[in-house]
């Protein structure tokens, strides 16, 4: 317990830091979108790239640690989707608790990972990161299109999109270069070590300053509902897949502090791209953050 907190702790403290600043209005408005793009295109794919390109793909639990997060995002979209049929739910508002309980921060996964688990542990969370990204993009885009009127995606679009989400092209580079036995040539390496170590700090700052501290009052139950999903079921979820396809140790306590991320800043940006609930959707991601670091430690010793 006291292991965990005290790797967990000052990740959180970096994430208030980061909303006391903004609150500071310092170093000013301009500042906080500007290094949101530079770790989103930059920082953050330069990490995983790093990360991945000499991480160990023959470990045995890398397969069924993907199926197991598979699994549980795809139980969580459809059990949704049968609630959806069944309940009232507006249909805006749903496709944000929809991305509230299926999106993952990975600013905080990556910094509690390392924290907790090292550079192993952040290799097998990236490649987590490989397997979950691209479907959940899919997902919600899907679910934003079919459930908004006024906007409707293409697969061809949904597509393209993926094509150019820096997240996505990482792991491809990172994966390629490791299977192709290029690993990281011609001294990149320390080039992307350098750039990777920016990564976590501003991105959790970045966390920080984007939590709206005065929507959480508003819709709770819808709050209260996807974060139960994503801090609590999700979790759950995902240690059963990995008990049942016999993932132990590290590998299980990586799985499971993925599933209990809160869930991801940039579903607010997505809810607006597609006509979602973008109000309800920057609750459900403060709601989330703030719980997160409570129920974080409490379902890793729970689950593991």
């Amino acid at each position: 317990m006291i292991d965990i907190l005290a790797a967990l702790v000052p990740i959180f403290c970096v994430i208030i830091l980061g909303t006391l600043l903004r609150y500071l209005n310092f170093p000013g408005d301009a500042f906080w979108p500007l290094s949101a793009r530079l770790v989103y295109f930059v920082l953050f794919p330069a990490l995983l790239v790093n990360t991945l390109a000499p991480a160990d793909l023959s470990n045995a639990a890398v397969l069924p640690l993907g199926l197991s997060a598979i699994l549980a995002v795809m139980t969580i979209a459809v059990g949704l989707v049968l609630i959806k049929l069944v309940v009232p739910l507006e249909s805006r508002a749903f496709t944000s608790i929809f991305q509230g309980a299926i999106r993952h921060n990975t600013y905080v996964g990556l910094a509690a990972a390392a924290s907790l688990f090292g550079p192993p542990g952040v290799a097998l969370t990236a490649i987590l990161l490989a397997f979950i990204i691209p479907l959940v993009n899919v997902l919600c885009v899907s679910a934003l299109s079919y459930y908004n009127a006024e906007t409707k995606v293409s697969l061809i679009g949904v597509i393209k999109s993926m094509a150019k989400n820096p997240l996505i092209l990482a792991c491809a580079v990172g994966i390629g270069l490791n299977l192709t036995g290029l690993g990281l040539p011609l001294g990149s390496g320390e080039v992307l070590a350098i750039l990777s170590r920016a990564a976590l700090p501003l991105g959790l700052l970045i966390v920080g300053a984007g939590l709206n501290l005065g929507s959480i009052t508003q819709s709770t139950p819808a709050i209260l509902f996807s974060s139960g999903l994503k801090l609590i079921l999700y979790p759950w979820l995902i240690a059963s897949g990995c008990t049942w396809l016999g993932v132990t140790g590290d590998a299980l306590a990586i799985a499971v502090l993925f599933g209990s991320l809160p869930t991801a800043t940039s579903a607010y940006i997505l809810a607006i791209e597609l006509g979602g609930d973008a109000r309800l959707m920057a609750a459900i991601i403060t709601g989330q953050t703030l719980f997160a670091a409570a129920t974080m430690p409490l379902v890793l010793i729970w689950l593991t």
